[in-house]
């Protein structure tokens, strides 16, 4: 099944059953940070459209109380978001890695990781 598309506020609930495991709407909701919290109403809201994609499922009911748990991996949604961002600058990576290197959030680190997975790819292709 393919990864669905997910909204800011989606994937910050996301992050959240990630990070988290099994949650009900109250807990995601208290996890939020209290300045940026939006209202239980809205996490409701956001949880059943969820639902509805298929990124997250109930995965036990305690009386009325509904937890849930994600469906979709962290790094399968990361790359949806990536590959939606790289078709929206026409799929090219240069603009993107340019602005990471001026703007300083890549670090030499960084590149170096970057640099070791391009190797082995490389690798794994010629094999």
């Amino acid at each position: 099944m393919p990864v669905p598309r997910l909204s800011k506020l989606e994937l910050q609930v996301m992050e959240i059953l990630w990070s988290r495991g099994e949650l009900c709407v109250r807990d995601i909701l208290d996890a939020m940070p209290p300045k940026q919290r939006p209202a239980y109403t809205t996490i409701q809201t956001i949880v059943h459209r969820l639902e509805v994609k298929q990124a997250i499922r109930r995965s036990r009911k305690i009386g009325n109380l509904h937890l849930f748990e994600p469906v979709v991996a962290r790094n399968a949604a990361l790359h949806r978001l990536i590959d939606d961002f790289l078709g929206l600058i026409g799929g090219r990576a240069h603009p993107v890695m340019t602005h990471l290197i001026e703007s300083g959030r890549m670090t030499l680190d960084d590149f170096k990781e970057a640099e070791k997975a391009f190797k082995k790819l490389a690798k794994e292709k010629e094999s």
